[in-house]
């Protein structure tokens, strides 16, 4: 199924102690390019997410935005370094009896002193972390894939139409190509009886010995067969399970040199025109394809 690189898509899960917001933006690129921004704490579950998209977008730029919010208890927890009190509180007894001040020695005062409150995180359940992301990643790929494979098929049902376009074009310049041969002959053949005196005649033989190497030289029936050939292909890989744009790209590429090779062989304005025509639906084509995975 043919699948463009262009999409985005949005998913929530959360669980009791976390909420979870995956948002997933994707556009063209030539490979897989894929940047996540998310909290640090969460940045050891980085390359798992990562393995997990990549199941399903082969190709692309890929934005992926993390946020989280606890709704649970509070994820930190409050320690106290009890010996490190009791040596502030014992120093402050001393001061006190040293120099004779006012015992002023209070919990709030002892709180205040450096580390004697320590702040901790409290270890998480990294297996329930991923599962809670993993859910809301999901659903995020879910809208994008969508999106993604809606757009594929605008995609394909344009460059079909462009397709038949093409052929109808290249019939014609088919149909045109014999005619230019025999136009060349009569040209030559008018040409030969102006210069020379009246009263001689021309060489039949030597005269269809020049056309026939011209009609060898401009003959453009394989390059026709080939473009034809290739419009076939890429029609048909349009049914391909697997991302197609690489070979789309290539076999527009062939598709430009069979058309190159038809305008400079043909020398017809006819045909140089209807060979413009063609290039102009490729190059609409090419940009189409870059869309594609």
């Amino acid at each position: 199924m043919i699948k463009s690189m262009t999409g985005f898509g949005r998913g929530e899960a959360k669980d009791l102690d976390r909420q979870f917001i995956v948002e997933i933006k994707s556009v063209n690129h030539r490979y897989n390019d894929m940047v996540v921004r998310m909290p640090k704490r969460l940045t050891y579950l980085e390359e798992k997410l990562k393995n997990f998209i990549k199941t399903e977008i082969r190709r692309g730029r890929i934005e992926i935005y993390v946020t989280m919010e606890n709704i649970g208890d509070t994820d930190t927890k409050i320690s106290v370094n009890t010996s490190l009190a009791k040596e502030y509180i014992d120093s402050l007894k001393e001061i006190k009896e040293q120099f004779h001040v006012i015992d002023d020695i209070s919990v709030s005062l002892v709180g205040r002193f450096p580390d004697v409150l320590k702040i901790e995180s409290k270890e998480e359940d990294e297996e329930a972390v991923w599962n809670c992301l993993k859910d809301a990643a999901m659903k995020a790929l879910d809208m994008l894939m969508k999106m993604r494979i809606a757009e594929g098929k605008k995609l394909v049902e344009d460059i079909e139409s462009r397709c038949e376009y093409i052929k109808t074009i290249v019939d014609v310049v088919e149909q045109r190509g014999p005619k230019v041969v025999e136009e060349y002959k009569c040209k030559l053949n008018d040409r030969i009886h102006e210069i020379l005196e009246e009263g001689i005649e021309i060489d039949e033989n030597r005269l269809n010995v020049e056309v026939a190497f011209m009609a060898d030289k401009s003959s453009i029936t394989e390059e026709i067969v080939r473009l034809k050939s290739h419009i076939d292909q890429l029609k048909n890989t349009f049914k391909e399970k697997n991302p197609v744009g690489r070979k789309l790209d290539f076999l527009i590429q062939e598709m430009n040199r069979e058309v190159n090779t038809i305008g400079s062989k043909a020398n017809d304005l006819e045909i140089t025109n209807n060979v413009v025509e063609i290039k102009s639906e490729l190059e609409k084509i090419r940009e189409q394809v870059q869309n594609i995975e």
